[in-house]
């Protein structure tokens, strides 16, 4: 029998003196990430919450690789992230990015690169898939990884003045995290087989709400608990005709996951 494994972090705040005393403060993050973990359980994965303070690079990181030593051709991962979503410059790494810029998840101590999203994926052996939902705004693309904002600012992304101060004070870290990470990637430059439904698109910020994120919340009322039926791509159309168009959720893959990973109803161990 497979095994599902899930992890989920959602963060109401950052630690603000990591982040120059932005506190990035959310409502709902907690809940969905509380939502999620309720739902991939009830679908029979076992279960890892991180919880803001608890939503560190470091931990992040240690759950993934855990996994990847666990899981085995078949298995399945789920990641979910509710937070803020930020970018920074991608100037001196590999062509990889169209629009020059980095996707970030924005943990509790630090920006997350979606460089560092696809090494930790690159550990997984071939044949276990591996499923991301990203509640967070500029995540269309998040997992390779990845405008304005709603006007009630209750945006999930970091303001760009302050992604401006805090890159152009980590600029040589991030630049000797990229080089180590470039290492270690494939010779053939070859991604993981994963698929990402995401809050938005790269441009575009999600909103936060008073009980779980709009994508969250939508993500949760197409499932119905339980009773759609359907596969990924109707699960990614069916949360997207739920959501304005300045809020267009994506479906993206990296790699050449299998049609029927494609086609499976969401959740399937």
């Amino acid at each position: 029998m497979a095994t599902g494994l899930s992890l989920h972090v959602g963060l109401n705040e950052v630690d603000a003196a990591r982040y120059e005393g932005w506190p990035g403060t959310l409502i709902a993050c907690e809940n969905d990430a509380h939502d999620m973990a309720r739902l991939a359980r009830t679908a029979g994965f076992e279960v890892i919450t991180l919880l803001t303070a608890e939503g560190t690079a470091a931990n992040v990181t240690s759950v993934l690789h855990e996994a990847a030593d666990r899981l085995v051709p078949g298995d399945i991962l789920l990641f979910t992230y509710s937070g803020h979503g930020g970018q920074v410059p991608d100037l001196d790494g590999p062509d990889d990015e169209p629009d020059r810029l980095d996707e970030t998840l924005v943990l509790y101590d630090r920006q997350f690169l979606d460089d560092e999203v696809q090494h930790a994926f690159r550990a997984f052996v071939e044949g276990v898939r591996i499923v991301a939902f990203l509640d967070c705004c500029h995540s269309g693309s998040a997992i390779e990884i990845s405008g304005g904002a709603p006007e009630d600012g209750t945006g999930r992304f970091m303001p760009e003045p302050r992604q401006r101060q805090l890159y152009d004070r980590d600029r040589s870290w991030f630049e000797e995290l990229r080089s180590t990470l470039a290492k270690d990637c494939p010779a053939d430059g070859t991604a993981p087989d994963a698929l990402l439904v995401s809050a938005c698109q790269d441009d575009q910020v999600a909103a936060d709400g008073p009980v779980n994120g709009a994508f969250t919340g939508a993500l949760l009322q197409v499932w119905d608990e339980g009773a759609f039926r359907g596969g990924y791509r109707a699960f990614h159309r069916d949360i997207q005709g739920l959501l304005p168009p300045t809020q267009s959720p994506n479906l993206y893959v990296t790699g050449t996951p299998a049609p029927d990973f494609l086609d499976q109803r969401p959740f399937t161990i």
